[in-house]
């Protein structure tokens, strides 16, 4: 073995190339480093959100426009982070804004019926093949909260079953199976990918099983597709045994007019949204088979009572209507999901050119870089230098202009242009060209 290829080495120059970055990072943006600063005295750690967070500090963000974003140094980034998902349509798409500014201007909160929700309720209905029934929340987060809580009531059952790695929302994130920050719900959990395990740990919980909680496609666990052998499993095995098979759509519902479940030709019991459908205003829905939904009907005695002030807010209800109804059509989503595989095949083409162990997994508009070789069907545990690799290609786009999450996850919006595509294929092959050596 070469000096060059000795362990010892190779991490010296891997740390050098990651100190460097860093340093580099932080001469550039002093205005965030103060902000940064100002913000420790009145948050912990200076955030109120733990992805935006990362050391020496986060980017301060100024403002955004389409498909940019300017930070307060006065740095101009393509946004290929789309707000984890949320911002499919950029940062000022005119028809959105227009639809919450005149509905803000007939009144703010009503503490009434509104009179866009149904209408927005029916665009989900109609859209989404398991949601016969639909109600709103504040967040994916609520919307998988009371999903749960639907199913454990529905069925008579306590116990939910998620897969190893999962991200459900701010208090149902598994990328350990246990969490102090977690709700203290009876879980079980199966292993993503495993079609004969997980129908075999679903049988074997039996009657105590209330729900199977799934994302078609794991996001922040690196935007993994499941194979439809693994959601034929859990539809079986849930539909034998009586447990509500819920799919968490929050991300991958924009994958095609129907999302994943469409795609899959598969329907669960149930189904969570969010993020983006409302233009990117705040907003939630659980829905589901019209059975299983009544357990909220107000007509019949017993109800579930399901409150939130702002679970219909008139802007996000009306945005939602525009969203939905005008701009994110059955054929925009199809055409979203198409650029997006051909741009991932660009970029693990680019990858396979430098023969380096590096690729991107994903599924239409969202994928995530692994820095290993091999086929990737479930989240993994990465190495200490699996993670510095994945912080020197943020550090390394960011110096190009290109905005991604700090993990490696990409997600399209609609405002990038063809351009914007070359530029990010063009940073990464650079990002090959130059890293070559400490990727190896």
């Amino acid at each position: 073995m070469s000096p060059l290829d000795a362990p010892e080495r190779r991490n010296s120059d891997l740390d050098a190339a990651l100190a460097e970055a860093r340093t580099l990072y932080a001469k550039a943006r002093p205005a965030s480093a103060e902000a940064h600063q100002a913000a420790q005295a009145v948050m912990p750690g200076g955030s109120t959100r733990s992805v935006l967070f990362w050391t020496p500090f986060p980017i301060s963000m100024a403002r955004g426009e389409g498909a940019r974003l300017w930070d307060a140094d006065g740095l101009e980034y393509r946004d290929f982070l789309g707000e984890y998902t949320a911002g499919l349509f950029g940062h000022s798409e005119g028809r959105i804004l227009t639809a919450a500014q005149a509905a803000m201007a007939r009144g703010i909160n009503l503490a009434a019926a509104g009179q866009d929700e149904a209408a927005f309720a029916a665009l989900v209905c109609a859209r989404f093949p398991s949601v016969e029934r639909v109600r709103f929340t504040n967040s994916g987060t609520e919307a998988n909260i009371m999903a749960l809580a639907t199913a454990r009531a529905f069925t008579g059952r306590a116990d939910m079953m998620v897969a190893r790695g999962a991200y459900h929302g701010g208090v149902l994130t598994f990328a350990k199976e246990r969490s102090a920050v977690n709700l203290p719900v009876p879980t079980r959990f199966m292993d993503y990918n495993d079609p004969e395990g997980a129908a075999a740990s679903i049988r074997a919980a039996g009657y105590a099983l209330a729900a199977v909680l799934v994302e078609p496609m794991l996001g922040s666990g690196g935007c993994i597709p499941a194979s439809r052998e693994f959601l034929a499993a859990l539809r079986e095995a849930c539909a034998e045994t009586g447990a509500v098979l819920i799919f968490d759509e929050v991300m991958t519902s924009r994958h095609g007019p129907g999302g994943m479940q469409a795609r899959h030709g598969l329907t669960p019991d149930m189904t969570t949204l969010g993020k983006y459908i409302a233009g990117g205003f705040n907003v939630g829905a659980f829905g589901g088979r019209a059975d299983i939904m009544d357990v909220f009907n107000g007509h019949r005695a017993n109800a579930l009572p399901h409150a939130g002030t702002f679970n219909n807010n008139v802007w996000s209800m009306a945005a939602g209507r525009v969203a939905l109804g005008e701009i994110f059509t059955a054929e925009a989503a199809e055409a979203l999901f198409a650029r997006g595989e051909a741009l991932r095949a660009r970029l693990n083409a680019a990858c396979a050119e430098a023969g380096l162990p590096m690729q991107f997994t994903g599924a239409g508009s969202m994928m995530t870089v692994h820095f290993r070789a091999g086929v990737i069907t479930a989240p993994y545990a990465a190495t200490p230098e699996e993670e510095q690799r994945r912080e020197l290609f943020f550090l390394d786009m960011l110096a190009a202009g290109i905005y991604v999450a700090r993990r490696g996850m990409i997600s399209l919006s609609l405002p990038l242009t063809d351009a914007d595509l070359d530029a990010l294929v063009e940073a990464v092959r650079e990002f090959l060209a130059a890293r070559g050596q400490v990727l190896r």
